[in-house]
């Protein structure tokens, strides 16, 4: 395994929980031992947790586990793949061989050519480390802009602003979110930032960091705006870390291409998680899905086909946001809809996605029984809009009836 986060290590511990008896490697370039990362923008940054005991509280698994599994942890950069012979090179002269390869390199922050981007204060998310110096960092800011209104961003914005900082989130697009989630959904997370203090500046984007004796001050933007601050967090996006897989020949385009087996254009290497585009043959495209949930299903699915032969990778996506009081869940990743039908829950609201006449994903807001019952149905079925319009859009008795089914099919327990 290339790469130790939630995909590698599913993988690892899923072949030998399969029976696998041979040498299982994982190569890192991390210092610390495989962990979490979904909590690095949220509990890592969160005045109330110890810093001392994060490293150990967010370990994907007890440290001991892979001792007593037999799994190899490595620390090093895995630098060149010789296909021809099977070894990677790892820096230090070292090569390792394989029978067969997976990498799970994830992603990496994207890079953008901003004058002042070097200064000290300026800070950007992805591993352990960053989040330990963020999080000191914030013990001594207070004013903290804050680059890009995508995830990382609002939650880093979201962990700031219970620290009573005074935080501003520049984003260019018109919306927080705007790639990732509806309008409704984009609107309820502004509105809920701006409750709790925090300026959000849309459609404009940073100029420069603005810098005094090495040390940011400020962010001047496009618009003209003058942002002061002593803390900037860069959150614009992420990009694929599959650098490795084009020295080595592999097909790449916005990730490491794989088809339906989750398998490269070599079929003795895979790819999964967050550095990996899945092929879907229904429509003849690729798309890469940065989430915990495809991260684990993934690794999950690689094991049992090295294992044995199993049908093609098919899993229901899932994404979750949280950010302060605000809860964020959504089944299947949207990215079009030609109908959009928002449904009031106990404490928030939903939001389905319709696309030609069927239901393609459902957006959550602090309304977990919705969110759970849409993961129930479309795990089953993709319910039509006329469906959908007989239950007055009720999630909830569509799941219901689907689970039904199932129950009365032959075999069924």
């Amino acid at each position: 395994m290339i790469g130790a986060g939630h995909a590698g290590v599913q993988a690892a511990a899923g072949l030998r929980a399969g029976g696998y008896g041979g040498p299982v490697t994982m190569v890192t370039t991390e210092a610390h031992f495989p962990y979490e990362r979904p909590p690095l923008s949220k509990e890592a940054l969160d005045q109330e947790v110890d810093a001392a005991s994060l490293s150990f509280s967010l370990s994907l698994r007890p440290h001991d586990f892979f001792t007593d599994h037999r799994i190899s942890v490595l620390r090093g950069q895995a630098i060149e793949i010789d296909r021809l012979s099977q070894r990677v090179q790892i820096t230090g002269g070292r090569r390792l061989g394989y029978d067969h390869l997976v990498l799970a390199t994830g992603a990496s922050p994207r890079r953008i050519t901003l004058p002042g981007a070097a200064l000290v204060g300026v800070h950007e998310l992805r591993t352990m480390s960053d989040a330990l110096a963020l999080r000191s960092a914030l013990d001594r800011a207070r004013r903290v802009v804050v680059l890009g209104g995508g995830f990382i961003g609002m939650e880093v914005a979201s962990a700031a602003c219970k620290r009573g900082l005074h935080v501003s989130v520049l984003e260019q697009g018109d919306r927080v979110l705007g790639r990732a989630v509806s309008p409704p959904v984009s609107a309820a997370v502004a509105a809920h930032h701006r409750a709790e203090g925090v300026r959000l500046l849309l459609g404009d984007q940073a100029d420069r960091v603005v810098g005094r004796n090495g040390r940011a001050v400020g962010v001047q933007t496009v618009a003209g705006e003058w942002l002061p601050a002593d803390l900037v967090v860069l959150g614009v996006g992420s990009i694929a870390e599959d650098g490795l897989a084009r020295r080595a020949g592999l097909a790449t385009d916005d990730g490491v291409l794989v088809d339906e087996w989750l398998l490269t254009s070599d079929p003795r290497i895979s790819a999964i998680g967050d550095c990996a585009s899945v092929g879907d043959a229904a429509t003849g495209t690729s798309r890469r899905l940065e989430s915990i949930q495809n991260a684990t299903d993934q690794g999950s699915y690689v094991a049992a086909r090295i294992l044995g032969d199993v049908p093609p990778y098919h899993a229901l996506p899932s994404f979750w946001s949280n950010q302060g009081a605000l809860k964020l869940q959504m089944v299947r990743s949207v990215p079009g809809h030609d109908r959009l039908v928002v449904r009031q829950g106990d404490a928030g609201f939903s939001v389905l996605c319709l696309q030609d006449g069927l239901l393609t994903g459902v957006e959550s807001v602090n309304d977990s029984a919705i969110h759970m019952a849409a993961r129930r149905l479309l795990s089953r079925i993709t319910p039509t809009e006329i469906e959908l319009e007989e239950v007055d859009f009720d999630v909830r008795k569509l799941a219901r009836r689907a689970m039904t089914v199932d129950a009365a099919l032959p075999g069924s327990p």
